[in-house]
């Protein structure tokens, strides 16, 4: 029985075997014979943001956007989408749902599995909810999250239910009708309001509590909302490094308090500059403000280095479900600060070839040819996802499969051809 083999073995609890017994279309099985086996996908969530693509996916590409694309999809397997409220719904009544849901659906056609950011917070509310009382503010927010989860199940099925819970009841750098609700209501309350509307209006979905605050007070808060029996299905841990690399050593430390809840851990928000680094001294990073943020041959040589260690480091630990980047590209990046994988003009730079060196290189089982054997089997040892067998020679056929851990047999049947 002839095996394929996966080229990095180093983390074992990414990687399953799985004996693969290939049937033709008459129900015997397919002995001595070639094939081809190929990854297709992976089960672990590379994820980017899809906030570059409403306009190509509604039919308004801009200059670019298709080549964007493709090198987006060279990588990743999940997008992030927006739904900031004050964005997502301008005027009241009129939210942008069929903006997204096509967005959405053009995400979904490709492969790629969806998320939904965020459903609550208090930044960029609606500045039309400003006056209102708190009871209305409540029944506003209330039937936003259950309209949102609704419209778009089925697409999108994963949800930060509600962000940056920590410092939510006290935030003071803007005036909006969140904070004093969460003042009004605590943060318990206002995390089973954000849950469990969520819950209501689709019980199947994930949802995740998810924040940039990853003190002690993020987890004294995780741990009250469990004690209380609120379900939580991710913890999200935002790891936006404008001021230099973490390192190893710091990320260990969030690992290992944050697996203790035993819940799957969402690197939700991750970047890395390939220019100059943030002062120290800046404590809210949307306070610095520059003219100009460049990129550079020694910024960028420094950012591939530090995005492989940081994958990782992440990848290593078996709790870690997701890494989310935030952003393909330096064109129009978030604070203009030059964390994408390409430059602004659409060239990768080293990182983007550093990334793709691990999702789809050393993590990824390239195209292989084995030979069943008589019993028409052969043994598949690779990363989790999914994979396509192709029969070789003659009249050529292919079926997919999924190889998952603990599944250690696969009983797969060739299509019949023409």
């Amino acid at each position: 029985m002839e095996a394929v083999v996966a080229p990095d073995t180093s983390f074992a609890h990414r990687v399953a075997e799985a004996r693969v017994r290939l049937i033709g279309a008459d129900g015997r099985p397919l002995a001595d014979t070639a094939v081809e086996v190929a990854q297709r996908s992976h089960a672990f969530s590379f994820s980017n943001i899809g906030f570059d693509f409403v306009e190509l996916a509604n039919g308004r590409p801009r200059p670019g956007d298709q080549e964007l694309a493709e090198r987006w999809l060279e990588l990743f397997n999940t997008a992030t989408l927006p739904f900031y409220w004050r964005d997502f719904e301008p005027t009241p009544g009129a939210p942008r749902t069929g903006e997204l849901r096509a967005t959405a659906a053009w995400f979904a056609e490709q492969g790629v599995r969806l998320k939904g950011h965020p459903l609550v917070w208090h930044t960029l509310a609606p500045q039309w909810l400003l006056g209102e009382t708190t009871l209305e503010v409540e029944k506003r927010l209330r039937g936003r999250i259950r309209r949102e989860v609704t419209d778009f199940a089925g697409l999108i099925d994963t949800w930060d239910a509600i962000n940056e819970l920590v410092i939510m009841p006290v935030f003071t750098a803007e005036d909006n009708a969140v904070t004093p609700l969460a003042a009004h209501l605590g943060r318990l309350a206002m995390a089973r309001l954000a849950f469990g509307e969520a819950r209501a209006a689709n019980p199947d979905a994930t949802l995740l509590i998810n924040d940039f605050d990853l003190s002690s007070d993020y987890e004294k808060l995780i741990e009250e909302l469990l004690e209380s029996g609120l379900k939580i299905d991710a913890i999200g841990l935002q790891t936006h490094m404008h001021q230099g690399f973490r390192g190893e050593d710091d990320l260990d430390d969030i690992l290992t308090r944050f697996s203790r809840f035993g819940l799957p851990l969402h690197f939700t928000e991750t970047s890395l500059v390939s220019g100059e680094l943030m002062p120290e001294h800046i404590v809210d990073l949307n306070d610095y403000v520059v003219d100009s943020w460049p990129s550079t041959a020694e910024g960028e040589a420094r950012q591939a280095d530090e995005l492989v260690r940081h994958y990782r480091t992440l990848v290593a630990h078996s709790p870690v479900a997701a890494i989310n980047y935030w952003g393909i590209s330096d064109a129009g990046s978030w604070l203009g600060a030059p964390i994408g994988l390409l430059r602004a003009d659409g060239s990768p730079k080293p990182s983007f070839e550093a990334l793709r060196g691990l999702i789809k290189g050393q993590w990824w089982v390239a195209p292989t040819t084995v030979r069943t054997d008589a019993d028409g089997c052969f043994a598949l040892h690779g990363f989790l996802g999914g994979y396509q067998v192709r029969r070789l020679g003659g009249a050529e056929a292919s079926v997919e499969c999924t190889l998952a851990a603990g599944v250690g047999q696969l009983d797969l049947t060739l299509p019949a051809t023409e």
